[in-house]
């Protein structure tokens, strides 16, 4: 017996007493407690595992070099084609005037329906490469006090009258395209200041008569992300029996979303830091 007693003492998995295996109701309380607290820390755990949360963070974009794309589709329905131009200046100091490698213009109508094709002067391109050919060599003062001694010539007699007529049939004009620019701070412009201020007085008599009335279709910056709306869409600005120029005042911010399956889209988003001022001229 004496091996018996050793051997069985060496059971790793003793039968629990008579008393230990009794049912009490302290004990069923207990047991549900416990299965609660399991089934209660089980389905937190779950729902953390399974929930995408987002986290934001704010950072410095150290990228140079790259241009920044401005989407713009405008419409001025009281300036034609052949008086608009689209400006950009940066604070490095680059400034272009009249920009039309990727900015196109609809001549329209007084009731706005698309007349033509593609518009592009073929006297504003000329000024426009008179211009960056004159930014490379100082002007000759004789050759311009000529050319106000024998007043405008015949490219800029033309562009007034037709001008004129277009102003006289109530013509508009839509402004669509990419404007590339330095991602640095800047300004653009659309207006009429791509033209020779004699020829622009030749043909508004005065700044009075200048309507800079328009609506902003479009106005983005970067790449285009689908189901955003930006603040300055749809907005109209319509100018009756006054004349000014509209200024607005935007903040560009750059935002990247990365998605869980580690898909990055990259956004410009942009605010606008004061209403758009007025001024009357």
């Amino acid at each position: 017996m004496g091996i018996k007693q050793a051997l069985k003492s060496l059971d790793a998995f003793p039968r629990a007493e008579d008393h230990l295996m009794q049912k009490t109701q302290t004990g069923a309380v207990v047991s549900i407690i416990g299965l609660s607290i399991m089934a209660i820390l089980f389905l937190h755990e779950l729902t953390y595992y399974i929930t995408t949360y987002t986290v934001h963070q704010m950072s410095v974009d150290l990228k140079r070099g790259e241009t920044l794309p401005i989407h713009i589709n405008m419409t001025f329905p009281s300036l034609p084609c052949d008086v608009v131009s689209v400006d950009a200046i940066d604070m490095s100091g680059k400034h272009e005037v009249d920009l039309d490698t990727n900015i196109w213009k609809l001549r329209l109508s007084k009731d706005g329906l698309i007349i033509g094709t593609e518009y592009i002067s073929d006297l504003v391109e000329k000024g426009h490469t008179d211009h960056k050919h004159d930014a490379d060599k100082d002007h000759d003062e004789s050759s311009v006090q000529k050319h106000h001694a024998h007043g405008f010539g015949q490219d800029a007699e033309a562009m007034v009258k037709k001008a004129k007529q277009a102003l006289a049939n109530g013509e508009g004009c839509r402004v669509y395209g990419v404007l590339d620019v330095q991602r640095v701070a800047g300004n653009f412009h659309i207006s009429v200041h791509g033209l020779n201020i004699f020829v622009a007085q030749q043909i508004f008599e005065g700044a009075t008569h200048v309507n800079v009335s328009h609506v902003i279709h479009d106005l983005s910056f970067g790449p285009k992300y689908p189901g955003i709306h930006n603040p300055l869409d749809g907005t109209e600005r319509i100018l009756r029996g006054a004349s000014g120029t509209f200024k607005y005042y935007i903040k560009v911010q750059h935002v990247t979303n990365t998605c869980i399956s580690d898909v990055s889209m990259r956004e410009l988003l942009y605010l606008i830091l004061s209403l758009p001022s007025f001024h009357i001229c």
